[in-house]
């Protein structure tokens, strides 16, 4: 990414696209459509967000983060139920075909083409997820970052040190969640260097993750306080202390799981995504006005581009 911290004031935004666009679509009344009829509430939706975290958190530099594959084979490799029950059709030669409701689907290349329109990059990598374009990109980012995301895997990005937070939303757009190393202990009781070993001994049933049976938020935490990381507490395990009877027994049960679990939860950090420029630039009013009109995105296109422009 061809960007530097020469700024005082620089800050990087990286969005997580579908996180995004699928809250959207399900906060914004699918009576919002075009004069023809057709829904635009998560297109619009998604724009206005984009306004508001711009607003707000005035970075000078801003990336949509794309699944390119959101299902990685790689992942399903080592736990067969990642993410299954979201499957809609297996594709032999390409990424599995996601199940997204028809009304968000045909909105796509509206906020693709309105992401371009905004001068905003796009930026996806093959075989691999959002998460793993996000942490790739925080990680060799020169600045402060801010991730936007309503998935709670990359709270294990947050580095105090290198300011990187997590702009959470899962209580939804009214109630962001800023996530700071402090905020991370005080909610979950663990590091966010600990998350990722955090959640895969929790478990997410969202994304077909099944976890240790029997051992959650607390008991993972507790162990890590004890134990520092996964693979210490492994070892205290494998030893006989540190922990119950039945909390090691509960581990040895999980043993196949813990085995390949770590590295699915953990978001890749080293991807080859080449240069990035995510300098926020000026727009072309009349541009921003076509697309808004034959889109039928309203005043919301506007308010983005009014949003950026405030940010040049």
């Amino acid at each position: 990414m061809s960007v530097d911290n020469t700024t005082r004031c620089e800050k990087l935004l990286l969005l997580d696209s579908a996180s995004l666009y699928f809250r959207a679509f399900y906060g914004v009344p699918d009576t919002v459509k075009d004069s023809e009829g057709r829904p635009v509430n998560a297109a619009r939706g998604f724009l206005d967000m984009i306004a508001k975290l711009v607003t707000t958190y005035e970075p000078t530099h801003l990336i949509a983060c794309w699944d390119d594959d959101w299902r990685p084979q790689w992942r399903v490799d080592l736990i067969p139920t990642y993410k299954t029950h979201r499957v809609a059709e297996t594709v032999e030669t390409g990424p599995d075909v996601e199940v997204v409701p028809d009304p968000l689907e045909a909105q796509i290349p509206t906020i693709r083409e309105s992401l371009d329109v905004l001068g905003i990059p796009i930026v996806g990598a093959p075989d691999h997820e959002a998460d793993d374009v996000i942490g790739t990109l925080a990680t060799r980012a020169t600045m402060p970052v801010d991730v936007v995301t309503g998935d709670r895997d990359l709270i294990q990005l947050v580095d105090d040190t290198r300011q990187i937070r997590v702009v959470y939303t899962g209580r939804g757009m009214s109630n962001l969640d800023v996530l700071t190393g402090e905020a991370v202990v005080a909610k979950y009781a663990v590091r966010p260097d600990q998350y990722a070993d955090f959640a895969t001994m929790r478990g997410d049933a969202s994304d077909g993750l099944p976890g240790v049976a029997g051992v959650g938020e607390k008991t993972a935490a507790t162990l890590l306080a004890a134990h520092g990381d996964l693979d210490g507490i492994l070892a205290a395990a494998e030893r006989g202390e540190g922990m119950s009877a039945g909390v090691r027994s509960k581990l040895a049960a999980a043993a196949d799981y813990l085995a390949v679990a770590p590295r699915v939860v953990r978001v890749v950090r080293d991807l080859d995504l080449g240069a990035v420029e995510g300098r926020i630039r000026g727009t072309d009013a009349d541009i921003v006005a076509e697309v808004a009109d034959r889109r039928g995105l309203g005043g919301s296109l506007a308010r983005a581009a009014s949003a950026l422009r405030d940010r040049t």
